[in-house]
């Protein structure tokens, strides 16, 4: 077994695509499934199952999984110790983050760190707030980025910076012109975030304090990205709580009105395994995260 087919095996059974993971890798379709055949042979166990066009983990390939993450995490964590024998002249990041944050605050970061270190390759993964933590705990990044609160013992959280929700409707929509009452708030249609973003979180910890509970809102659509939320709105959808961030250009350009109610401000998030080695890139980027 191969530290190589490993990665094949993690990238096709993240994405349960055999194309998909092959693209992410940079290799052919048929060199990722005689790898994934190999396996199989070899230990004579079946680890995918197809479905239609699909292909689904078994029972033996999602306990193989978190075996392959941890040996992967683990020849990374080497990989770093070796890197850092150079200080920041050479070497590796990888990053995951949600959505608003890789998005919109990352960026520029990212390319002020790649000036100062030219030699470290900088990868970026997105997913949700709970899949970001999750990323972090078994060691499939080095550090994590969020706009929700999390509650893992494991991890090392550090408040790197700070955001505004809005509400945000459609031009000419009503609430613009006057803010809703709490029973006009329930009366309305609503396009949310999906359950686990961070975004979805903080609006709903939100709402007491604008007199609702969650199961008031009439959610007409939960759709998994911001620019996605964002279009169904300014379509006429409904309403929606959303970064100023990712909303800042959409309103200032007339496509999306805000509301007056107050949210809260949340914190972006950066998170580290206590347990695992901090290379020097990935203290590096912490530090230019702190710093702004």
């Amino acid at each position: 077994m191969t530290l190589e087919q490993l990665r094949i095996f993690v990238a096709v059974a993240e994405r349960e695509h055999l194309t998909q993971g092959s693209r992410a890798l940079n290799l052919t379709q048929s060199a990722v499934s005689s790898a994934i055949a190999t396996l199989e042979a070899r230990y004579a166990t079946k680890l995918f199952d197809r479905i239609g066009r699909r292909i689904v983990l078994t029972e033996a390939g999602k306990l193989f999984l978190t075996e392959a993450r941890a040996v992967l995490a683990r020849a990374a964590a080497a990989e770093a110790v070796l890197s850092d024998l150079s200080g920041l002249a050479r070497g590796s990041l990888a990053l995951m983050a949600s959505q608003t944050v890789a998005n919109y605050w990352l960026p520029p970061l990212i390319q002020r760190f790649r000036r100062e270190h030219p030699g470290i390759t900088v990868s970026l993964a997105i997913g949700n707030t709970e899949t970001v933590s999750a990323a972090i705990h078994d060691g499939a990044a080095d550090l994590g980025f969020i706009e929700g609160e999390i509650d893992d013992p494991a991890l090392a959280i550090t408040a790197v910076a700070e955001d505004e929700l809005v509400i945000v409707v459609p031009p000419g929509h009503a609430w613009s012109q006057q803010p809703p009452s709490p029973v006009e708030l329930s009366q309305g249609v609503w396009v949310l975030r999906e359950p686990g973003s961070g975004t979805r979180a903080m609006f709903e910890a939100a709402l007491p304090g604008l007199g609702l509970a969650t199961t008031d809102l009439a959610i007409a659509l939960e759709l998994p990205s911001n620019e996605a939320i964002c279009a169904a709105v300014a379509a006429g959808a409904g309403a929606t709580a959303i970064s100023r961030l990712v909303a800042a250009n959409a309103i200032a350009a007339g496509r999306l009105a805000t509301v007056a109610l107050p949210l809260p401000k949340r914190r972006f998030l950066a998170l580290r395994h206590k347990e695992r080695y901090l290379a020097k890139a990935a203290a590096a980027f912490l530090a230019l995260s702190q710093a702004g």
